[in-house]
């Protein structure tokens, strides 16, 4: 059997809901409460355990990667959905067909300072990036090999 590589990805949170700093503090985290089926695609079909995970801040003064974590589970179906009182509540979901998944993330490490939004649209290497290309608001997406190791060499 042959090893599956590593594939690589780019999840946001807005700090003041869950920051690099609370993940660190916790080790592990779900990461439920997305709620796009595209982004939830991703988690289903593409994150296994061992991927790693550039940890953005967004909707804040300066968004940017501001960390690194890990997949450390498989996909499995977000609780919040069935939780009448949660705000990611789904009425039509149901636990014989759950209609949202999560993984979890756990910390790795946190980057010695945020790489800004602006400096990787400005990055000719990274043009092709999904993060950069207008309109995209995905709250997870992929990253390519060659950009991950260059995102990582801009720290």
């Amino acid at each position: 059997m042959t090893k599956r590589p590593v594939h690589y990805w780019m999840m946001k949170s807005e700090p003041d809901a869950f920051s690099i700093d609370d993940l660190k503090r916790k080790g592990q985290e779900a990461w439920d409460g997305v709620r796009n089926y595209q982004a939830r695609n991703f988690m289903r079909d593409g994150m296994r355990v061992g991927d790693k995970v550039f940890f953005y801040h967004s909707n804040c003064d300066e968004p940017g990667i501001v960390g690194v974590a890990e997949v450390a589970t498989d996909a499995y179906p977000d609780p919040s959905q069935f939780d009448p009182k949660s705000k990611y509540f789904d009425p039509s979901a149901s636990r014989d067909n759950p209609r949202w998944m999560l993984v979890e993330v756990k910390f790795v490490k946190k980057l010695k300072r945020t790489i800004t939004l602006k400096e990787l649209q400005a990055d000719p290497a990274l043009v092709e990036m999904p993060l950069v290309r207008k309109g995209n608001r995905l709250s997870v997406m992929p990253v390519g090999a060659p950009e991950w190791k260059h995102i990582l060499a801009m720290e």
